[in-house]
């Protein structure tokens, strides 16, 4: 009797192990939302930044269509619409919520203190009011700031100085949203002594991009610089267009606008920096506190610079500069 007593519970053991292994993974919801351009581009097959963020998910387990689920969601450009969009992402009850730029991020700090936010932005965050410090960020928000500090764009315009000595007026392109790459670029202009000319968007759209190279500028620039702000990633393509029919050589924020055909960049590694996020989500679908993880700050540049692009507008540019250069497009 006892013998069958002990198989049997051999067998129910064996049968609850079964039917444990059979039920599906818990499933986590998060919410992507930028503040312009398609949600099409938030995908494995999209821009860099996201083919890498959903690469590193995956390495880590989390894995769209079976433990994850994505919700996606684009403010357009138009910034007054942010606040509405929020409280939509917030109502839709995600484990986590990624945003992409620090107006978003505000207005998602305003609609909730209990989801947690993950931020990728070029605004210092404590300065923007998202974090107490990088190391412990408080609240219910971490992230990754792109930009190391006011030297990188110190070093942006000093290549660009190298490429067009001459150089003694920069037109920057950017948008209304973005407050910290505008004085950091000042201050780093003022040392190189190089007037800043404002390209300033309302929205980022591309009838307003198409308008701002349109109108006439505050005497004409030597060069443009195109901020960091992904509002500005999903019109590259544009941009790289506008800036080649106004003959002046640019600097980018990201290497996907030479990619498209523009200039130079000196740009963050996206790799490193999607890797980041994605850590950021992991540890948070696990149970870390966001305003526990310390917020990222990259380590590693890269210039690159695109050869076809320099020889439409007839640059030559200095072999020490070729030199520096992490990768050079033919």
């Amino acid at each position: 009797m006892r013998r069958r007593d002990f198989a049997a519970g051999l067998l129910l053991t064996a049968a609850v192990r079964a039917a444990r292994a059979q039920q599906p993974a818990k499933q986590h919801r998060i919410a992507i939302v930028v503040a312009a351009g398609p949600i099409a581009g938030i995908s494995d097959r999209g821009v860099r930044v996201w083919q890498a963020f959903f690469a590193e998910l995956r390495r880590l387990g989390d894995v769209e269509g079976q433990n994850l689920a994505v919700d996606r969601y684009s403010g357009r450009g138009r910034p007054e619409s942010y606040a509405d969009l929020a409280r939509e992402v917030v109502n839709s009850s995600p484990d986590v919520i990624i945003t992409g730029g620090t107006a978003i991020a505000h207005a998602a700090r305003a609609a909730t203190a209990t989801v947690p936010i993950v931020w990728v932005g070029g605004d210092d965050p404590i300065q923007a009011g998202l974090a107490m410090s990088l190391a412990r960020p408080g609240h219910n928000l971490t992230g990754v700031h792109i930009f190391a500090g006011n030297e990188i764009w110190g070093k942006s315009l000093q290549i660009l100085k190298e490429t067009v000595p001459s150089a003694s007026k920069v037109a920057f392109l950017t948008t209304r949203t973005v407050v910290e790459d505008g004085e950091q670029l000042r201050e780093a202009s003022r040392r190189l002594e190089i007037s800043l000319i404002p390209m300033l968007l309302e929205e980022a759209n591309p009838a307003q991009i198409q308008d701002a190279f349109a109108a006439p500028a505050q005497g004409r620039p030597d060069a443009i610089v195109v901020s960091a702000t992904g509002e500005l990633l999903p019109y590259r393509q544009l941009i790289v267009e506008l800036v080649e029919k106004s003959g002046l050589p640019a600097m980018y924020a990201w290497r996907e606008y030479v990619e498209a055909g523009g200039l130079m960049a000196y740009a963050s590694d996206v790799g490193e920096l999607s890797r980041r996020m994605a850590e950021d989500v992991h540890e948070i679908l696990n149970g870390a506190k966001p305003g526990d993880i310390p917020i990222y700050r990259p380590t590693k540049y890269e210039l690159v610079i695109n050869l076809k692009a320099a020889s439409a507008l007839g640059l030559t540019l200095p072999a020490a500069l070729l030199a520096l250069a992490d990768e050079v497009i033919e």
